[in-house]
């Protein structure tokens, strides 16, 4: 298709999103919880929409706000990945700064802050003067440019956790407002553990009558440590979108054509019911796999269809997983392991059932389901490819054959009609056979695991300063942007992605048919590129 179609939360204004969303039954109830005084993590793999519904909650409550004295903040902790650990709580005195300059920021754009005051001067890391930049953010910006060199970042004006609680609290009394959210955007999106395991603590420690948090997170590869009770501490909600629920395609649908401005794409797109309903289905609940594999259509006819879900689920977002592995070392056996699995013996035993179960009338199936008891490193490696959305947790805890109990995964149909020549000959068969009760078992000792299961040890999480230089010393070829950007930069001998961080828009002005305007885009697209790869 000729329209841009928006992949990533991210590159939509904040004016846009309202108009963009479409409610669905599942979608109401996580927008109440988002905005209710209930701690909540939203749980899902790339692409399912965890920042999309944590932005149109904010915009509720902002439009809200005049009834419901209810203040959203949002914040992304995106850049993370930059802040060294050289510095004894470099990661949690992060953390406050940012929270803390958030709500200050947030309070001005609403109007709440007019002058210095004893709460106000305390979030702010000094006297607060409107015209001035904000202490606090002078020491963020400090930790976040902290991986160029091991400077020692004084963290005197930061607030201590029950600090920042109080003056909200006073802030919250004295302005009439009933309490704080904040939206922690990315808050879990690195493989550092032990930063996971520090984020929800503060998670945890923040928690009070003025402040609710709201965090996103990823299936399988996020540590809580020992301090958050997961059953205690917030309510999760999986974002997972179940395919069998009658809501499921229309909301697909709508999810597309809201974005779909030209008519004739519209009429396109609705006189094709029946491809457009199997794409849906073979998003598998993943909306931006259903706009990615209509984008990269040159037309809606019937070949160009077939060769996008090849080229897609079975070139581009397998490539996207193993990927990972690279940016991840310590993680590429699990990494590596999980793609052999349902290249070599996942996908392919799901096509042979179905195809006996289409040729004898019988239902067929996208489910497999393992051992409780499997090897550890094999359900690392599930929940590797549950995190590229490759697969889905459906139900822990249910039997199968022989009464064994397990847990119930859904493979992603578009990486399962990808294996036949021409997947729209069989799809609707295939889609509309499903039943949830067919499942692919592999027991606790299944011969498939050899190659994995004496991986008995924990596999180490990479060292962040180490990792961190091994990304930012790469060419910045690597990065997802233009190639006329990066001959621009190439121009300017900027070669390494630790050259484009360190760049000034002053130096890049310095590039031919580079203006002020121009600079600013450049930098910050390239910024984007970057905190994009780091994220993977």
């Amino acid at each position: 298709m000729t329209e841009e179609l928006y992949l990533r939360t991210e590159d939509i204004d904040d004016r846009e999103i309202l108009s963009l969303y479409v409610e669905t039954p599942q979608d109401a109830d996580t927008l109440r919880l988002l905005k209710s005084s209930t701690p909540t993590v939203l749980v899902g793999s790339r692409g399912v929409g965890k920042s999309f519904l944590m932005k149109v909650a904010y915009a509720q409550l902002k439009n809200d706000f005049p009834q419901s004295r209810v203040l959203p903040v949002y914040l992304t902790f995106i850049k993370s990945s930059l802040v060294a650990i050289h510095q004894t709580g470099a990661f949690l005195y992060w953390m406050l700064a940012k929270i803390s300059h958030a709500i200050v920021r947030e309070l001005q754009r609403s109007g709440f802050i007019v002058h210095s005051s004893p709460d106000i001067d305390l979030l702010s890391g000094g006297r607060y003067e409107e015209r001035n930049a904000i202490k606090i953010d002078t020491i963020r910006k400090a930790f976040e440019d902290s991986w160029k060199e091991k400077t020692e970042i004084d963290t005197s004006s930061i607030p201590s956790v029950e600090d920042l609680k109080e003056a909200v609290s006073d802030i919250c009394e004295a302005h009439q407002i009933k309490r704080i959210v904040l939206f922690i955007d990315e808050a879990a999106h690195i493989f550092i553990r032990e930063q996971q395991t520090q984020f929800f603590t503060l998670f945890r420690d923040l928690r009070c009558p003025c402040i609710s948090c709201k965090a996103e997170v990823y299936p399988g590869v996020t540590a809580f440590g020992d301090t958050f009770q997961y059953s205690q501490d917030a309510s999760f909600i999986n974002l997972n979108r179940t395919i069998s629920e009658a809501s499921y395609v229309d909301g697909m649908k709508n999810m597309v054509l809201r974005q779909v401005t030209d008519s004739s794409h519209q009429k396109e797109l609705s006189r094709r019911g029946e491809a457009f309903t199997d794409l849906t289905y073979a998003a598998s609940g993943n909306p931006r796999f259903l706009l990615s594999n209509i984008r990269n259509l040159p037309k809606f006819g019937t070949s160009e269809i077939n060769q996008s879900i090849k080229d897609f689920y079975r070139v581009a977002i397998l490539s996207n997983h193993t990927a990972l592995s690279s940016k991840y070392p310590n993680l590429k056996e699990l990494i590596d392991w999980g793609r052999k699995f349902l290249d070599d013996v996942l996908l392919p035993e799901i096509r042979k059932r179905n195809s006996e179960a289409l040729a004898s009338g019988k239902p067929t199936t996208s489910y497999f389901w393992i051992h409780k008891d499997a090897p550890e490193p094999v359900k690392r490696a599930i929940s590797l490819l549950e995190y590229s959305g490759l697969v889905q947790e459906v139900t822990k805890g249910i039997k199968a054959s022989g009464g064994e109990i397990g847990t119930r995964y859904m493979v992603n149909l578009g990486c399962l009609l990808s294996l036949e020549a021409n997947p729209l000959s069989v799809s609707h068969d295939i889609i509309k056979n499903l039943d949830i009760r067919r499942i692919v078992e592999f027991g606790m000792n299944n011969p498939n695991f050899n190659g994995i299961k004496d991986l008995l040890q924990t596999i180490d999480d990479n060292d962040l300063s180490h990792s961190l230089e091994m990304r930012i010393s790469q060419n910045l070829d690597v990065l997802p942007m233009s190639n006329n950007m990066k001959a621009k930069l190439h121009e300017l001998r900027l070669n390494t992605i630790k050259d484009v961080l360190s760049a000034t828009e002053t130096e890049l002005m310095q590039a031919y048919y580079v203006g002020n305007k121009r600079a600013r885009m450049m930098k910050n697209v390239a910024l984007t590129s970057v905190y994009e790869y780091l994220i993977g």
